[in-house]
């Protein structure tokens, strides 16, 4: 390693001036360093100073008199901790920028002085420091409290941590170093032992490849990790007085020890496995190191020193660049930074398994790769991840970068794939085809990245050959679909989630795949391109001329087509657009895309919902978005998005499913109220209340499920009304039964009516049958057409019933068709004869043969045959065979045996039969046709002589080519004529087979010379065929040739028609074929060597009209047809051609052909030339034509001038023209005028509607003409008039006096005429004036229509002064309704009348209730509705005041409401003081509200409050509720035991402020009996404080032991009560198994008080660690003196409680009870309370002592 200096980064001082401590952040941005003013200044990567901030004293009123002792930042560098003296630990919150607000977010308070600090880089949340006592203790950021790791008896010196962040080990002041691991690797728990003990203290300890230890004996010692010494380094005391501190750097081979002006680097030697001292760096007056700090990447090194200075070193072992872009800084053997010099990036490339990198290499100035001897090293620049996999590099894999998050190499015919950032193989496949079109890898992103990596999907998908493409899950490697194709695969793609699969053929077809159901759709039948849209599930196809866009790839048949004009190059997707861009030639054109349907693919893939949602609602449903909403609702159900789910139905008209989850949210929203307000927590959703789950498990059709979780709530009556509520009683009943609910038996009488009531007698008869009313039963089941379930109850259950009843169960079994069921039931009874009738009937054939077998064994035959019948109508043929020869049905056996294909035993049967009998002879044809199948000739030829079909034998030989043992059998059996139809036959399949020859033979050996010509036509074989014509059909052989001349010449074998054209002597049509061929020299020789000169010379012509052009002339002209050529020199553009032609040939061409070739430059754009030789052809008019077309003024009247004068008059009027439509009006008027067209002037005037110049030209230059120009104008502006809709237009009427049609052009104005509002207004209001003045007739239209208009646009005073003006005082009123303008309309209104006044009093307290003016409403005299809306708006200080006035319900009913809403706060006192001035609330609704602030407010209750008031209030609630006991069940009973707890409370406090102390105290310590419902730490502290109180010691040291006890298990991150030590406990009732509290609620301050009495406490000797015992009157065990249930396994008596203290009332001698209320207590505890208080403390009524 070489250390080169490179800055000072803080000077140094002329004093001392430690620097504490220095870090660097994890993230190499941040240096900090802390001085000795207790200043942390920040720098950032460079050493420039950016930031600085003072530290805090634990003691904010104290001193600053405390020392830094460390200092760490986070592992995501956002946080920085710092170590101080004064026992706290700091955690600053710095953010991630420079110029984030700082704060502090966690301390940690300590006991003793903290002396050392690390960050494990693996424990975001969790940090190590030791402490002076000798502990190694971990701070949570989390729960902001800290937890002993190990203790020691020694002073923490330093702390070091290993290199993973697993493990961290700590030096103490007696040389002693332990080690802790958080994870060994074997998974076990955390763990610690001693590793070593260092001959002197410590203070320089690192942990990196080995661990590093040294101190003040000048000694530097490597332990490996158990202990053991691996080597050690000695420097004599001169040389060096101590080592201060030491430093490994990141990846762990490098270390620096820091001394006295000097530094020493040690370096491992991986080859040799050993540290080897490297360079030192001697620093003159930098006296001791203080601290050291490696940046993260291990490329700096930081050296603090005791003045004050910090030196900042580069580190490295080698540095070169590479292909200069890229810099390799070797910080370590297996550790390089990479930086890009063009804009000075780095990514640090380290290998995990600490080999030595031997190369790196940049590919594509991205990518990097790096070998070491026995991994590969892979990463992208970009997105700075690295991944490092196991690989035997051979130096010929090929790598391959397409894919931005997998790198794929290739190596012997396997493609592996390693995804950047994971040290593993993503997957492998054997593939031979890795083109980038012919593989797709697809990684799940988006918020699929917030998965576990286990959970994520990876698919590949890749050619196995060209025609088979295979999917694979890169996760569990399991094949998810492979997929073989007809034609060559060229191009495949995956979509973003991997679910379907784009392929196209080289046939140009394009199909998608659905990876799921594994079904195949063909999207197009031609695609020239495709690609999914970036980032969505979109597909972009072209077909030919057109644009094919699946917006929704589910549904392929919708697809959204658009016609282009050229091919599509890309798609452009950026933020709002995208684009498909088409290069259409000449220009590229983009075509945009519907981005609200592209992102809702995008929104769903990333789990977007809302946004999805969203999206969506601002579309027009079609059938397209409609698909979309119900693929959002089922997965908004599925992912437990109910909020989502609701919209979605809501939005497809789903009413039901709608107000289903509209339900379950409004109980989800007041469960996580109701939540908030007990924990007063705002992380709970709602979702998880069983409420909320049992609604979720119905809207599934998950009843039982919902069963389930109500019943787990004890809701039993709720579980039956949802069975009930879907008509299941039965399931109700089984509710009502296994929770052994009081009415089961009723349900079940009401059941069983409702189920004959409503015929379901199947049910009711199973009722019957569990309850054993088995008679009953039977006949219910007889009464339903249940006849089998009666039968199964008499032979089940063994049941005799009358022999009426068991007809009719036979009966009904029979009737129903039920006939095995009937014969079973007839075998029991012994009916046997009606048994095997039935058993037959229901084609039980095996068990009516088996009964026919013991009962009638003569009928066993009857019933083979029959079932042998029966099996073959079932196809069962084969299993009929043995039926029916037990049978002895033969001939149906040989049947069956042949429909079954049982040929063997078919031959055994058949040849056991007579041979002569027809049917026999029938089967020998069939079983020989299966010999021959089975090519068993011999055998086949008998059987066709058995059944005397011998010419079947012979054609049987001749159809398999065994023509010797044919001819055999045709000569033994057959005629001549017969045998010549068999060659024939034969023959014809030889042709059939191409056997030419052997068919020809046959043919021409029985004569037949015409079939083999025909077969040789047929067959092309044209040369076989003349041969046989010209031998056996002379006179046929021309017509022959000329025949096959045609065929041939279809065929397009030219030269062998050519040859029979000939021969057939018709060469003219040898000579036409070719040139309809094309081939015109082979036409031309035809017609020389057949047809003369002249006939070739008509062949040329007709060649030269094919060609054309130049070629064509040319041609004409070599055989003399000059003109001819020179037409086809024009019309092949070969103009020099023609001219040369004309002028040497045939002048008198000549002009036309210069006419022709200046259209054709005029048509090219080339003028100047189209001029020249439309002047030489002598035709400048269509010169001056053709500049005039082009608007070239100049040159055209260059030519007029020089040409044709005439022709200057149409330049100027084509000049004006074009001036006119361009609106340049003055030189198209001079243009004319110079013409000399004032008409033609005057005319375009017009017709532009520019009517003054039009009189002014017609005035001054033809006055004939101005009388018609008026004329016209004045017609144009009557039409203005009629159909224009301006102001001016209506003002023209008015000026007119037409006010009809100006009242019509008045209210046609609109806001999209007119947006000015003022302007509208008058418009209309003019409109109305017009009616009212000039057309009364009209104006009540005009109010109705200009008042609706006003009320529009909010207009509405205007609209009411309008119609006050005009008197109409009710449509006024309506429009200061409409407007709000309450006063003005109450007051018109008052004027009107009562029932007007009334309806807008009415109108204004709806809009008020609409607007939420609680005040307004209440002052207007709405009460009721003001107080509902003070509720809504929370505004509960102007409620209670207004509520208290109003009617005692109202008043309790918003004091129920309000203690809700302050419970919901956590503010439980207040609500208490409601509780007190109010009283509560009667309404059961209310209950749970009033027993949830009574578990709250214990909760929060010193002993001292006097709850008198709230425990009376809740004794009268107690007494109110007990009406309501059938219906509040184990409810009444919770609320009895909160009003005995808050009676103890308040007794308690009244106790204790009349001196009576000891029964406060018996009455606190009673209430442990109740710690599951009191927190249990509050329960045992203020038990054990109050026997403290009372000296009760033994008592005292129990209670507050076991709340030390139970307060220290809260520190666990999942305490249990189970799990504390019961012994104390065993002879008592107190519970052992109870809740605890997510928090303590005794605070640290009593916490103190308890830990510290009992410490002081347990070292008395006298002292009895056990509770007061009493015996159990009843079965004489020692119990707990304030027992209530006896604690004796065989007792468990239960006695009263004693109203005055709580304990039991054991004695019935010393037993008294209250006069009133009966209320229980012990005589002596009696009398002492009644002696001071006079009343009893239960009912309140005055006692006298009772003696």
């Amino acid at each position: 390693m070489q250390l080169r200096y490179i800055k000072n980064v803080q000077p140094s001082q002329n004093c001392i001036a430690r620097v504490t401590a220095v870090c660097w952040s994890p993230n190499n941005k941040r240096l900090a360093i802390a001085d000795h003013n207790r200043f942390v200044h920040l720098f950032d990567e460079n050493g420039d100073k950016r930031d600085k901030f003072s530290t805090k004293p634990a003691d904010q009123k104290g001193s600053k008199t405390y020392v830094i002792r460390g200092m760490c930042f986070s592992p995501d560098s956002s946080k920085l901790a710092i170590a101080q003296s004064d026992n706290i630990v700091f955690v600053y919150k710095l953010g991630l920028e420079w110029g984030d607000k700082k704060s502090i977010c966690n301390k940690f308070q300590q006991p003793s002085s903290v002396t050392c600090l690390v960050w494990p880089n693996q424990h975001t949340n969790e940090l190590v420091f030791g402490i002076a006592e000798g502990k190694v203790r971990i701070g949570n950021l989390k729960t902001n409290r800290a937890q002993t790791l190990y203790a020691t008896d020694s002073y923490v010196a330093s702390l070091a941590c290993s290199v993973d962040g697993m493990g961290i080990i700590s030096g103490h002041l007696d040389g002693s170093i332990y080690r802790f691991y958080f994870d060994d690797g074997t998974g076990s728990s955390p763990s610690h032992a001693k590793l070593a003990h260092h001959p002197v203290v410590p203070y320089s300890l690192a942990w990196g490849e080995a661990i590093a230890a040294a101190g003040n004996d000048c000694k530097i010692v490597f332990y490996d990790r158990f202990g053991s010494q691996l080597q050690h380094f000695n420097y004599p005391m001169g040389d060096e007085k101590e080592f201060t501190c030491a430093q490994f750097n990141p990846a762990g081979h490098s270390l620096v020890v820091g001394g006295w002006n000097r530094f020493r680097n040690f370096n491992y030697n991986t080859r040799q496995n050993k540290w080897e001292e490297g360079d030192v760096k001697e620093c003159k007056n930098l006296y001791s190191v203080s601290s050291l700090a490696w940046k993260a990447d291990g490329s700096r090194l930081v050296c603090a020193s005791l003045c004050g200075q910090v030196d900042m070193f580069d580190a490295c072992i080698r540095r070169y660049r590479y292909k200069n872009k890229f810099e390799f800084t070797y910080i370590s053997p297996s550790q390089v930074i990479v930086k890009r010099l063009s804009t000075g990036t780095r990514i640090v490339l380290k290998s995990q398994y600490a080999h030595e990198i031997l190369k790196v290499n940049v590919y594509h100035d991205q990518y990097l790769v790096a070998h070491t001897d026995s991994t590969l090293l892979m990463g992208d620049l970009v997105s700075c991840k690295l991944s490092e996999v196991p690989w035997n590099s051979s130096g010929c894999e090929r790598f391959f970068f397409d894919n931005p998050q997998v790198c794929m190499f290739y190596h012997a015919g396997e493609l592996a794939l390693v995804e950047y950032g994971r040290n593993e193989i993503l997957g492998s496949c054997r593939t031979e085809h890795i083109n980038s079109h012919l593989l797709s890898v697809r990684l799940s992103e988006g918020q699929a990245d917030n998965l576990d990596e286990d959970r994520r999907k990876k698919t590949i998908a890749y050619l196995i050959d060209k025609q088979t493409i295979r999917i694979v899950d890169l996760v569990s490697g399991i094949p998810l679909g492979s997929l073989h194709h007809t034609s060559k695969v060229d191009w495949l793609e995956l979509n973003k989630r991997a679910t379907k699969l784009l392929f196209r053929d080289k046939n140009r077809r394009l199909y998608l795949f659905d990876v799921a159901t594994q079904e195949r759709t063909t999207l197009l039948n031609f695609c020239s391109y495709v690609q999914w849209v970036p980032e969505s599930d979109v597909v972009v196809a072209q077909n030919r001329g057109d644009l094919c866009v699946w917006y929704s790839i589910d549904t392929p048949d919708r697809v959204a087509i658009v016609p282009i004009k050229g091919d599509v190059e890309d798609i452009e997707r950026s933020p709002g657009r995208t684009e498909v861009i088409v290069d259409e030639g000449t220009n590229t054109v983009a075509y945009g895309l519907d981005e609200a349907l592209i992102e809702f693919g995008c929104a769903m893939e990333s789990l977007d919902y809302d946004r999805a949602c969203n999206l969506l609602e601002q579309i027009t449903m079609t059938p397209e978005t409609e698909a979309m909403w119900q693929n959002l609702s089922q997965i908004a159900l599925d992912q437990g998005r109910f909020t989502i789910a609701e919209r979605c139905f809501a939005a497809l008209g789903d009413v039901a499913k709608t107000q289903s989850l509209n339900q379950i949210n409004t109980l989800a929203e007041e469960a996580k109220a109701e939540h908030v307000r007990s924990y007063n927590n705002d992380m709970y959703d709602g979702y998880g209340h069983y409420t909320v789950r049992a609604q979720i498990h119905k809207l599934n059709k998950e009843f039982k499920a919902a069963e389930k979780v109500l019943l787990e709530q004890g809701k039993v009556d709720e579980a039956m009304a949802m069975w009930d509520e879907l008509m299941k009683f039965d399931e109700s009943i089984h509710v009502a039964e296994i929770s052994n609910h009081p009415n089961v038996e009723k349900r079940k009488d009401k059941y069983f009516k409702w189920l004959k009531e409503t015929n379901q007698e199947e049910k009711a008869g199973e009722m019957r049958e569990k309850e054993k009313r088995y008679q009953e039963a039977i006949n219910l089941y007889l009464e339903g057409g249940l006849p089998a379930r009666a039968a199964h109850v008499v032979n089940h259950y063994g049941v005799t019933p009358p022999q009426q009843l068991l007809e009719a169960i036979a009966s009904a079994l029979l009737k129903a068709g039920m006939f095995e069921k009937a014969g079973d039931f007839f075998e029991k009874l012994q009916m046997n004869e009606r048994a095997i009738d039935a058993y037959k009937k229901g084609h039980s054939f095996r068990r009516a043969v088996e009964l026919s077998r013991k009962a009638f064994p003569g009928y066993v035959v009857t019933l083979e045959e029959a079932w042998g019948d029966w099996l073959v109508s079932q196809k069962q043929v084969d299993a009929a065979i043995n039926h029916y020869i037990e049978g002895n049905q033969h001939i149906k056996a040989i049947e069956a045996s042949i429909n079954s294909r049982q040929w063997t035993k078919a031959v055994q049967i058949v040849d056991s039969q007579d041979p002569n009998d027809p049917i026999t002879k029938k089967f020998y044809k069939l079983i020989a046709s299966h010999f021959e199948d089975q090519r068993q000739y011999a055998e086949a030829e008998k059987y066709y002589i058995k059944a005397g079909m011998r010419q079947e034998a012979v054609e049987m030989y001749t159809r398999n080519n065994l023509w010797d043992l044919a001819h055999k059998v045709a000569k033994m059996y057959m005629s001549e004529q017969e045998i010549s139809a068999l060659y024939i036959n034969q023959a014809q399949q030889y042709e059939m087979a191409n056997k030419y020859k052997e068919a020809e033979r046959l043919y021409l050996k029985v004569n037949e010379p015409d079939l083999a010509i025909h077969m040789y036509k047929n067959a092309a074989q044209y040369d076989s065929m003349i041969r046989l014509v010209s031998i056996y059909r002379k006179d046929l052989l021309l017509k022959t040739h000329q025949s096959l001349a045609v065929q041939l010449e279809k065929d397009h074998n030219y030269k062998q028609s050519e040859y029979h054209y000939v021969q057939a002597k018709e060469w003219k049509a040898a000579s036409n074929m070719y040139r309809e061929a094309g081939q015109w020299e082979d036409a031309i020789r035809v017609a020389k060597l057949h047809g003369g000169v002249n006939a070739s010379k008509q062949v040329v012509f007709a060649w030269a009209v094919q060609l054309g052009g130049e070629m064509g002339a040319k041609l004409l002209t070599k055989f003399g047809l000059v003109e001819q050529a020179i037409e086809y020199a024009i019309e092949s553009g070969h103009f020099e051609h023609a001219v040369e032609l004309a002028s040497t040939s045939l002048k008198s061409k000549l002009p036309y052909v210069h006419l022709k070739h200046a259209m054709y430059l005029e048509d090219e754009g080339r003028f100047k030339e189209a001029e020249d030789s439309f002047v030489k052809a002598n035709k400048p008019k269509e010169a001056i034509d053709m500049y005039i077309h082009q608007h070239d003024w100049i040159n055209a009247m260059r030519v007029a001038d020089t040409y044709d004068p005439s022709s200057i008059t149409d330049i100027l009027v084509a000049q004006a023209r074009v001036a006119f439509e361009r609106k340049d009006y003055e030189h198209a008027e001079q243009f004319l005028l110079r013409a000399s067209k004032p008409e033609l002037l005057v005319k375009i005037y017009k017709e532009a509607r520019m009517w003054a110049d039009a009189q002014r030209i017609a005035k001054e230059y033809c006055p004939q003409r101005l009388q018609d120009v008026n004329e016209e104008y004045a017609k144009w502006m009557q039409h203005g008039a009629e159909n224009g809709n301006s102001i001016e237009v209506a003002k023209l009427w008015i000026e007119s006096g037409d006010y009809q049609r100006a009242i019509d052009a008045y209210l046609k104005i609109s806001e999209d005429s007119t947006p000015d509002h003022n302007d509208l207004v008058d418009a209309w209001q003019t409109a109305v004036k017009l009616a009212y003045n000039h057309c009364k007739d009209r104006l009540d239209e005009a109010l109705r229509v200009v008042s609706k208009r006003m009320a529009g646009i909010a207009r509405h005073k205007d609209a009411a002064k309008m119609f006050e003006n005009l008197d109409k005082w009710e449509e006024a009123v309506d429009m200061y309704v409409q407007g709000g303008e309450w006063e003005k309309a109450q007051t018109i209104a008052d004027r009107l009348g009562e029932d007007i006044a009334e309806k807008v009093r009415t109108a204004q307290r709806s809009a008020l209730m609409v607007q939420g003016s609680a005040m307004a409403l209440y002052e207007a005299g709405n009460t009721l509705e003001a107080l509902e809306i003070f509720r809504q708006q929370g505004d509960w200080d102007s409620l209670m005041p207004k509520a208290r006035k109003e009617s005692a319900r109202v008043r309790l009913q918003y004091s129920a409401l309000y203690v809700q809403n302050l419970m919901f706060k956590g503010e439980y006192e207040a609500a208490a003081l409601v509780i007190i001035e109010d009283g509560m609330n009667d309404d059961v609704q209310h209950l749970e509200t009033y027993m949830s602030f009574v578990r709250g407010f214990i909760a929060i209750l010193p002993v001292s409050f006097d709850i008198m008031p709230i425990r009376d209030h809740l004794f009268k609630l107690c007494g109110e509720m007990k009406m309501f006991a059938d219906v509040l069940g184990p409810t009444l009973d919770d609320l009895r035991k909160l009003f005995t707890i808050t009676h103890h409370y308040a007794a308690a406090a009244v106790a204790k402020k009349a001196g009576l102390n000891d029964i406060a105290a018996k009455l606190i310590i009673s209430l442990v009996r109740n710690c599951d419902v009191i927190p249990c730490d509050k329960a045992f502290y203020d038990a054990g404080m109050a026997a403290k109180d009372m000296d009760w010691r033994n008592t005292a040291f129990v209670f507050l032991n076991r709340f030390l006890d139970i307060t220290e298990m809260l520190e666990d991150s999942e305490p249990d009560s189970t799990m504390l030590e019961n012994g104390d406990f065993e002879e008592s009732d107190i519970p052992t198994d109870f809740p605890m509290p997510k928090v303590p609620t005794v605070s640290e301050e009593k916490l103190e008080e308890a830990r510290q009495w009992v410490l002081t406490a347990s070292l008395d000797k006298a002292l009895e660690h056990k509770l007061n015992m009493v015996s159990c009157p009843k079965c004489g065990e020692s119990n707990f003196e304030g027992f209530i249930t006896c604690s004796g396994k065989l007792c468990n008596s239960t006695f009263e409680g004693c109203v005055i203290t709580g304990f039991p009332v054991l004695s019935t001698v010393d037993r008294v009870s209250c006069s009133k209320c009966k209320a229980t207590a012990n005589k002596a505890d009696w009398i002492k309370y009644i002696s001071k208080l006079k009343c009893c403390p239960w009912c309140g009524n005055s006692q006298s002592a009772a003696y």
